[in-house]
């Protein structure tokens, strides 16, 4: 897939969007170096072109409700394209389910889900296991505590990728 020609201004604008999320046009102008006119102009060119997939609020869930991360890796018995998106989409219409990422090597997939309880997760995974999916089999991973969360550096891996 061609990359988007971006300068050292759009990976600036890029970054203040990542690290404050919705920001006014003065602030993002003066956070970029850039007056605010063109400053907001390039933000709806990087928008046009799909490269803000969106803003989010990172909530302190902990703080809200008692929940239960797994991390759970699955292997498919077959793998088949048909297989792959039977289950994806399967996974795409699971709310519980928070990230799913497709892998190279031992498993298939690793995902990332959030419940009320362990029971609660035995029972996502008793349904996923019943809806002829294709899971030939899985392990679960217990989270006990975050260390650390965050997207990437999008400036530092962009100056990273042009070495």
């Amino acid at each position: 897939m061609k990359k988007p020609g971006l300068d050292a201004t759009d990976i600036r604008i890029l970054s203040a969007v990542q690290r404050h999320g919705q920001l006014s046009k003065s602030r993002l102008a003066e956070i970029v170096n850039l007056s605010p006119t063109p400053c907001w102009a390039r933000l709806t060119k990087l928008k046009e072109a799909g490269l803000i997939l969106g803003y989010h609020a990172d909530i302190a869930l902990d703080r809200v409700v008692d929940f239960t991360l797994v991390i759970v890796t699955i292997s498919l018995t077959h793998h088949r394209k048909a297989d792959f998106d039977r289950f994806e989409n399967m996974i795409k219409g699971r709310d519980e389910i928070t990230h799913c990422i497709a892998t190279g090597g031992g498993m298939d997939y690793v995902m990332h889900v959030f419940t009320p309880s362990l029971s609660a997760f035995q029972n996502l995974m008793d349904t996923l296991l019943t809806a002829d999916i294709g899971i030939d089999r899985y392990m679960t991973y217990i989270a006990t505590r975050r260390i650390k969360s965050q997207p990437p550096d999008v400036a530092k891996l962009v100056k990273q990728g042009t070495k």
